[in-house]
């Protein structure tokens, strides 16, 4: 199994480019753009994902949620939050029944 390291070090890549500038970098011309542009492109690669399971090509699948999860940090990286912050939440669910935790969620 491989480690979380590599999380660490995209965002700390992420956090890098926020003052870079957007001519020279893909993550600071979306970080620049704001939130709908990279909510746009979390769709756009949600949906290819999505085709690629379809699609039943595994490595296709691989590289498709590759670009998903990038995006997501990227997404984080925007609002101030780390690979850590989600990593945790997951932790605090493990062994919770998907059912149960679901349910112990409050309506927004």
């Amino acid at each position: 199994m491989t480690d979380t390291t590599i999380l660490h070090r995209l965002a700390e890549t992420i956090e890098s480019r926020k003052l870079a500038d957007a001519n020279s970098s893909y993550v600071a011309k979306l970080l620049h753009g704001g939130q709908d542009k990279i909510l746009k492109k979390i769709a756009e690669e949600s949906a290819e994902t999505l085709m690629a399971s379809k699609d039943g090509n595994a490595e296709k699948i691989v590289y498709e949620t590759a670009d998903l999860w990038f995006h997501c940090l990227v997404l984080l990286a925007y609002h101030g939050l780390t690979p850590d912050d989600v990593l945790k939440e997951l932790e605090r669910r493990e062994g919770v029944s998907g059912i149960l935790e679901k349910a112990s969620r409050t309506a927004d």
